[in-house]
């Protein structure tokens, strides 16, 4: 296979020469790009824009959380007085913030800002390979994932106010009009809003299993690839198998609401009307919601433990320890996957045998999950380190994946998931497990990636701060938050003073709130040295890091194609780091063997 992708590149090598001649102008280059490195900048900056949206959210109703009641400025202006009287948050808009935060951080922020930055700019690369299989399919997803983005911003500013019915968007709440003020035309936005991000995912996940099978360079056999690039080719196959679940949950979902199907409702009374649908189920919609719900969890995951694994052998000067058990436990998880999305139902009146077999599945994928933690730690043992901005935030991440991988251990056992479910113990376990430990990929990924992005180098020190102040903040906001879940606190109520019970943890929700704010606020420091090194950074060498990879045998100017002449040809496996017998701590892959030479190989 690999030769036959080989013999198709010298076949482009001449078209690509040719290319150079034609100008391109400023649309062709930087908005209607077909080249995935430009793509991959297009993502990351749009996933980063969706950022700055989602964190705004979640410190306003962490504020209306902590000091409920209260009057703020802020909440005049950036809610306005339908929603913030006089500036005091009404109920249905801490709703809708909840919701809309939600579905920005997992869906534009993570998913864009890990699969569709990374694979974009690293798949090509590391395979040696000139473009995508289709870079025109790959603008196209773009720019699908960016109209997505757009119409989830636009429900922001529907009169009736945003979609309110959490980010898993459970019927009958979102499937009734009339339930709440968010499920109406902000309901039916945010449900056009995913069904084009879908077609966007989708087109984009086909784009990379075809590149990674069909285009790899010569010698570049699948045991030579890096886990990068494992992490987002089985990424993408859980893509293809799960978001059309999604897709059909929605479709049905937009049935119920606009045509008067009943596939989700049933005798429901509202306001003391009665309502004529009958037959559905709401537990339909979650079994379909959570077959691509909880699979998303590892398309968000995958990528970011494929980067740190590139980032740690790189940056201990060793090579990856375990290198084929680790791509058998990413097949594992991709399997398990889908197969354990009932352990987020066993309160909707699951069959108790049938909560038994999902707890056996969920406790079975902490055995793959636990082979990746041991093997990162094993691959850092007596390593020679270099504590880098990108090597801290790999380090991190595997703090917050163990952290938060232990509790979802409770919450997978459907006795002791009973007693937490809905509480803010959930939000601690998945916004460690998921949305810190994707963070910190994603964050390890830009600063390891970014002179191979931009041409230029990252402020270390800046990177230093940035990185200690987000670690400290991070555990300072979900690590209480377990204990005021275990004390019984729900999630998604916006204020707990009508429960007494209540009135000894709203210290804790004041502290979580302060800690919030600070590592928002640091997160400023990161956005200014991205911005500003991209115009005024020093000027990055051709490999910084002293990699092995083929990324970095291109030139620093991005140029169509990649290669200036031949695609390099692989001798060797992607982790030959401090090997004996060589005068560098680093054998790229493209040097060949030497005569009785060991072959690593894991």
């Amino acid at each position: 296979m690999s030769a036959v992708g080989h013999e198709e590149h010298g076949h482009h090598d001449a078209h690509d020469h040719h290319d150079h001649h034609h100008k391109e102008t400023f649309i062709t280059k930087y908005i209607f790009s077909i080249d995935h490195k430009m793509i991959a900048k297009q993502y990351l900056i749009t996933g980063i824009i969706m950022g700055v949206v989602g964190i705004v959210m979640s410190l306003l109703f962490r504020m209306q959380i902590a000091w409920p009641e209260e009057s703020f400025t802020i909440f005049k202006v950036l809610l306005g007085e339908k929603f913030a009287p006089g500036g005091v948050m009404k109920n249905d808009i801490y709703l809708a913030l909840v919701t809309i935060h939600g579905t920005i951080m997992v869906f534009f922020v993570l998913t864009a800002g890990l699969s569709g930055t990374f694979s974009n700019l690293l798949i090509p690369l590391q395979i040696g390979a000139r473009d995508m299989a289709s870079g025109f399919m790959n603008m196209i997803s773009y720019w699908l994932f960016f109209l997505s983005s757009v119409i989830m911003i636009i429900s922001l500013f529907v009169e009736a106010g945003p979609a309110s019915a959490g980010w898993t968007i459970y019927p009958p709440l979102s499937a009734l009009p009339q339930a709440i003020g968010g499920s109406g035309a902000g309901m039916t936005l945010w449900l056009v809003s995913m069904a084009i991000f879908i077609a966007s995912s989708l087109m984009g996940s086909l784009n990379y299993v075809v590149t990674v099978i069909n285009l790899r360079t010569k010698g570049m056999s699948m045991t030579r690839l890096p886990l990068t690039i494992w992490a987002f080719f089985i990424t993408a196959v859980i893509g293809i198998v799960s978001f059309p679940v999604l897709l059909s949950a929605a479709l049905l979902l937009i049935f119920d609401r606009s045509f008067g199907t009943s596939f989700y409702l049933s005798d429901i009374f509202i306001s003391g009307e009665v309502l004529h649908y009958q037959g559905g189920s709401p537990v339909l919609f979650e079994h379909l919601f959570w077959f691509l719900g909880h699979p998303e969890v590892y398309i968000v995951i995958l990528p970011a433990m494929g980067l740190v694994s590139e980032i740690m052998a790189s940056n201990a000067r060793k090579p990856i320890f375990g290198y084929r058990a680790m791509i058998a436990s990413i097949l594992a998880i991709a399997f398990l996957s889908t197969i354990v999305w009932g352990h987020h139902m066993f309160i909707s009146g699951m069959n108790p045998f049938l909560g038994s077999v999902f707890t056996f599945t969920t406790l079975l994928i902490a055995i793959p999950s636990a082979v990746k933690a041991f093997n990162w730690i094993t691959t850092l043992w007596r390593g020679n380190l270099q504590l880098n901005p990108a090597m801290l935030f790999s380090i991190g991440f595997v703090s917050t994946f163990i952290t938060g991988g232990l509790t979802g251990i409770i919450l997978g056992d459907s006795t002791l998931d009973i007693n937490v479910h809905d509480t803010y113990f959930v939000i601690a376990h998945f916004h460690l497990v998921m949305g810190i430990s994707a963070l910190y990929g994603m964050f390890a990924g830009i600063y390891h990636w970014y002179p191979k992005m931009f041409g230029t180098m990252l402020n270390k020190n800046l990177g230093y701060i940035h990185f200690w102040v987000t670690a400290v903040c991070a555990y300072g906001v979900f690590f209480p938050m377990h204990f005021i879940g275990m004390a019984g606190l729900p999630r998604r109520y916006y204020t707990n003073t009508a429960f007494p019970l209540f009135d000894d943890l709203a210290d804790v929700n004041v502290l979580i709130t302060m800690f919030a704010i600070v590592g928002a606020a640091f997160q400023l420091v990161f956005l200014w040295n991205f911005f500003y090194s991209i115009f005024k950074g020093k000027k990055a060498p051709q490999n910084p890091w002293r990699s092995t990879t083929l990324e970095w045998t291109t030139p620093v100017e991005h140029i169509h194609g990649n290669w200036p002449g031949e695609i390099p040809e692989v001798f060797r496996w992607p982790y030959d780091y401090s090997k004996p017998g060589h005068d560098e701590d680093f054998v790229p892959q493209t040097v060949p063997m030497k005569e009785g030479e060991e072959q690593l190989h894991h």
